[in-house]
């Protein structure tokens, strides 16, 4: 039986279980929008192209599938890239599909061209993408499509985009059907042995844990690793969801955002750390020196790249999946959970920051106060900006796996779509999107998209004026900041009751407090625009900037 290319991409989306695909329509691509409806698939209608991506990542995120987002030839395909780069960042399955006007016709003049002779949207994605390839004629749509999803699923996830000509998506061709390939077995490393002999024989070891830990689901088995061999943890800012800020074993963060004891305990010489899914980029190593330095390192990652470039130290890797790595390193070991001592004092996060007194409100009391009307299982998104880092040294995290952010791509605005994606998919769990000024001022009109497909997202925006990271940064790098501060700030309550979105205005504890607590109760989409001190200095002071 033969089917247009549009008809089986929307059969495949219905029989993976998408209920949602986010999009902004255009001439090329509305063939598989029309279809959309016909197989009562949900098309969410975006702001911008880049909103809708990250909408489709935090789908993909919390519905632990495939997402899809939409874009046209041209400028709509264009505006997917940062989504793209940002879903590859975090690891996620997220289906990119962009049009073209023609493909008989390319090599013409063609408005919104996206081939080789113009905006070549197949290149563009490459670099951010797992895979990108142009369908040019239907019959190629079986190889293409199995390519682009065993890429999607096989080791570390990612995203992969196929450009598809609007005359294709016409074509007729042999109907067939591709399961999400999930059924992959992950890679197993042969040296688990190794592994446990360093951690058998370490005498102060420590737990860095990235977000490669969030993003593998490897909550239980970090837990059972520390307490099995107490070991202290830390996590760096992506990986701040992974373990639990109150659990005895806890040292804190290190990077931007960090710790004052996980600092003091690097000091104090480490004969082993055990890196779990982080890069050691320059934002969770910030403030790193030499005297921090360990013995060895014992790193656990799916990728070379970057695997024992930064430390110095002789590094034993662990490559391939982190969560069945780590499930193999237990079971061989005989690893079990133990009690321990609590190793510091509760108030490591008030210790952890010291400023001038101020009467304005503080971003610490802020999320002190979010955090106690909170239930647990609220899922946090950590946008880029001041505010996240405010979050990952100041938000106790009670239930892994309930706070997201990225440190190394960083898109500003992304949290925005992110949590508006994932709360489509997880309805009965409160969803906070934590956000600055700058971001909504980026991204923030992907409110209206909530407010008008009834997702009841928490919008939790510090509101200070400035793009506070940069300013401060810049100010205390270098004496002074340009171009950093808003003449005239943005009302965003104002802002998101012209969307329709419930908004409040809070400038101390008790507003934010009840705030929250009627935002819990809602139906719709709540922003509560948080005023901070402007002059409050951030925790991310140790990434410096030369000028030299």
């Amino acid at each position: 039986m033969k089917q247009r290319v549009y008809t089986i991409l929307v059969e495949h989306f219905k029989k993976w279980g998408i209920t949602h695909v986010f999009g902004i329509p255009g001439k090329s691509i509305s063939p598989l929008m029309l279809e959309l409806e016909n197989y009562d698939i949900q098309y969410v209608l975006g702001r911008h192209e880049a909103g809708c991506g990250f909408e489709a990542s935090g789908y993909a995120l919390a519905a632990k599938t495939m997402g899809v987002a939409i874009g046209t030839s041209g400028p709509g395909g264009t505006n997917l890239i940062t989504a793209a780069a940002q879903a590859k960042e975090f690891q996620l399955p997220v289906l990119f599909i962009t049009g073209q006007p023609s493909m008989q016709e390319t090599g013409r003049a063609l408005s919104q061209d996206s081939s080789q002779f113009g905006a070549d949207l197949v290149k563009m994605f490459e670099p951010v993408t797992l895979f990108s390839a142009r369908i040019e004629r239907g019959d190629t749509l079986y190889l293409y499509l199995k390519h682009a999803l065993e890429k999607a699923y096989t080791g570390e996830k990612g995203p992969v985009h196929l450009c598809i000509p609007f005359d294709v998506l016409m074509e007729e061709v042999e109907t067939f059907y591709l399961p999400l390939p999930d059924h992959i077995s992950p890679v197993v490393s042969p040296d688990i042995d190794k592994a446990i002999s360093l951690l058998d024989a370490a005498k102060k070891p420590v737990l860095f844990v990235g977000k490669g830990a969030v993003m593998s689901d490897t909550y239980d088995q970090l837990q059972t690793i520390a307490e099995h061999w107490g070991i202290p943890v830390m996590t760096t800012p992506g990986g701040k969801g992974a373990f639990p800020t109150n659990h005895p074993l806890y040292l804190g963060g290190y990077g931007l955002g960090g710790s004052k004891y996980a600092t003091d305990y690097l000091k104090s010489g480490v004969d082993l750390m055990i890196v779990v899914g982080s890069k050691l980029c320059d934002m969770s190593l910030s403030g790193f020196t030499a005297d921090m330095e360990p013995d060895k390192v014992l790193q656990f990652e799916y990728d070379l790249t970057f695997a024992g470039k930064t430390i110095q130290a002789p590094t034993q890797l662990i490559l391939g999946d982190i969560r069945s790595n780590l499930t193999q390193l237990i079971l061989r070991s005989g690893a079990t959970s133990k009690e321990h001592e609590m190793l510091t004092p509760r108030s490591q996060a008030a210790a952890a920051s010291s400023q001038m007194e101020s009467t304005m409100l503080s971003a610490g009391a802020a999320f002190r106060s979010l955090r106690a009307v909170l239930p647990k299982e609220a899922v946090l998104f950590g946008d880029a900006g001041s505010h996240s880092f405010h979050a990952v040294q100041h938000f106790e995290i009670i239930k892994p796996g309930t706070f997201f952010f990225d440190e190394v791509f960083i898109a500003m605005g992304a949290a925005i779509g992110y949590s508006i994606g994932a709360k489509i998919a997880m309805q009965d769990r409160p969803v906070v999107c934590v956000t600055g000024d700058g971001c909504i001022m980026m991204h923030g009109t992907e409110i209206s998209t909530a407010v008008n497909h009834g997702i009841p997202v928490i919008f939790f925006v510090l509101n200070n004026g400035r793009l506070d990271m940069v300013e401060k940064g810049m100010s205390y790098n270098t004496g002074r900041s340009v171009g950093a501060v808003y003449e005239r700030p943005l009302d965003i309550s104002l802002f998101a009751q012209s969307m329709g979105a419930t908004a409040f205005r809070c400038e101390n504890e008790t507003d934010i407090k009840q705030a929250v607590q009627t935002a819990l109760q809602s139906n719709t989409a709540t922003v509560i625009e948080v005023m901070v001190d402007p002059q409050e200095i951030p925790p991310i002071l140790t990434r410096l900037l030369s000028l030299d």
